[in-house]
């Protein structure tokens, strides 16, 4: 049996085109203070993106209160949003799991209501936020977890990504890139004199991390820097947020399409999806050939450069993200095959039907001399 070899030299497609968005803020003091929402615009600006937003940020709001508050309700009715933020009040997600599933979920899933019925294609983001400095000592006699800042910390965390994934929701990791800050260096103050609210460089923080959340592009060397800030207070502040994001969209719930691939010693490549926070796929091999399948295999049959893209899909296919690889496959034929002066023009199943290579199954190679060879990969 002849054997193909295979070259494959694989460039990913980063495509950074501008992009406008409309943002809706749901929250309260934690979001109005340092005007969170304009900074998260002006760091967009400073990268050729446009965020136009409104919001609804009453102090000490809480999502039962936003279910019947006539602003939130006319707000979300506005426009057709491209993502509403919801942020909890400060405290309430960080109680105990019992007391979260029947003070904040059903609020939650009132709101995720509201917004879709406006709009299915609107994609929803909770805003994760950071416990406070000393644990919430107001209420840390009734459920002690929360009595110190990393113990508040891990229940908002568990509460927030609990909501995004029970919703088909992304979620703002703006509290683990506090904590990441916080590890990293203790000196930099994110808190304001309460404890509580941010500090000027906290909400740059949550901006960075925010933008980098909804347009899914590092925040690392905007020129958007507030005034009273140093530079490399500014770069830190960047760095952290991007990492914290970017480095595990998947593990934030949102909504992206990724993927990596392997290589074998024939003609086949396989390709393993890494998308997050999707309802279906589409791949686009380059080559003619399409799969809807998880993680599909695809063999090549020329040389040349192939364009591999993977389109996914959610809230009921209107909302798409895609990821493209550009790939360069060289086959380098035996010198039987050489000698032979053929080239292979497609593979078939046993009844002749073009077919996506499947492991393990017989194949028929078809070549352009007429001959036709009976293959089993089993690689």
């Amino acid at each position: 049996m002849k054997k193909i070899f295979i070259i494959i030299f694989f460039t990913p497609l980063f495509v950074l085109s501008q992009q406008t968005k409309e943002v809706l803020f749901l929250g309260n003091s934690y979001t109005y203070v340092n005007d969170l929402p304009n900074m998260v615009k002006q760091i967009a600006l400073s990268f050729g993106d446009t965020l136009n937003y409104d919001q609804n940020t009453p102090g000490g709001a809480t999502l039962q209160m936003h279910t019947t508050n006539s602003q939130t309700l006319s707000k979300i009715s506005l426009k057709e949003w491209d993502n509403v933020v919801i942020q909890c009040q400060s405290q309430e997600p960080s109680f105990s799991p019992s007391q979260v599933s029947n003070d904040v979920f059903p609020y939650a899933q009132i709101l995720i209501d509201s917004i879709e019925s406006n709009f299915l294609c609107t994609e929803p983001m909770f805003f994760m936020t950071w416990g406070r400095k000393y644990g919430d000592q107001q209420n840390c006699q009734f459920y002690p977890p929360i009595c110190t800042y990393n113990g508040m910390q891990q229940r908002l965390r568990q509460s927030y990504l609990q909501m995004s994934f029970n919703h088909n929701a992304s979620c703002a990791p703006v509290g683990m890139a506090w904590k990441e800050s916080i590890e990293q260096d203790s000196t930099l103050n994110l808190y304001s004199s309460d404890n509580s609210h941010p500090s000027l460089e906290g909400s740059y923080l949550s901006a960075c991390t925010f933008y980098a959340s909804i347009f899914k592009n590092s925040p690392i060397g905007t020129t958007y820097i507030p005034n009273g800030m140093d530079t490399a207070t500014a770069f830190f502040l960047q760095n952290i947020a991007s990492n914290r994001v970017l480095d595990s969209l998947s593990t934030w719930n949102i909504f992206n399409a990724d993927f990596t691939y392997h290589q074998t010693f024939n003609s086949v490549v396989s390709f393993t999806n890494l998308s997050s926070n999707y309802e279906s796929l589409l791949w686009d091999f380059g080559d003619g050939q399409t799969s809807t399948d998880e993680n599909p295999q695809n063999a090549y049959l020329n040389s040349g450069d192939y364009d591999v893209t993977l389109y996914a899909y959610t809230n009921n296919s209107c909302l798409v993200d895609s990821f493209t690889i550009s790939i360069n496959v060289f086959i380098n034929l035996s010198v039987e095959e050489q000698k032979n002066n053929r080239n292979l023009i497609n593979i078939t199943d046993l009844l002749g039907r073009k077919t996506q290579f499947k492991k393990n199954s017989l194949l028929l190679y078809l070549f352009d001399n007429g001959e036709v060879e009976k293959k089993i990969i089993t690689e």
